[in-house]
């Protein structure tokens, strides 16, 4: 465990029903809520942001993906209006 000082507090409003799921989980494995909701939420959000961030391709995917990056563009009039416009905060 990290010596890391706990300073933050989050709290919740959930059903007794889902608390009590929790709770059983929880101690299931030999933990408190506290720990099992903050190891799954944390778990969560690792993979939502991995997902935005991270993807994994085999040998011919890596390859097939390298070489439609090399590729120059397609020609696309909309794209090229667009580009060529002030953006809205400017």
């Amino acid at each position: 465990m990290s010596a890391e000082i706990r300073s933050a507090t989050v709290n919740l409003r959930l059903k007794a029903t889902s608390r009590d799921l929790i709770d059983r989980a929880a101690a299931a494995i030999g933990k408190s809520r506290t720990e099992f909701m903050v190891e799954a939420a944390r778990r969560e959000a690792e993979d939502v942001l991995l997902d935005r961030c991270f993807f994994g391709l085999d040998d011919g995917a890596f390859t097939a993906f390298m070489t439609a990056l090399d590729q120059p563009p397609a020609d696309n009039a909309r794209l090229r209006r667009l580009l060529r416009q002030s953006a809205p905060w400017e």
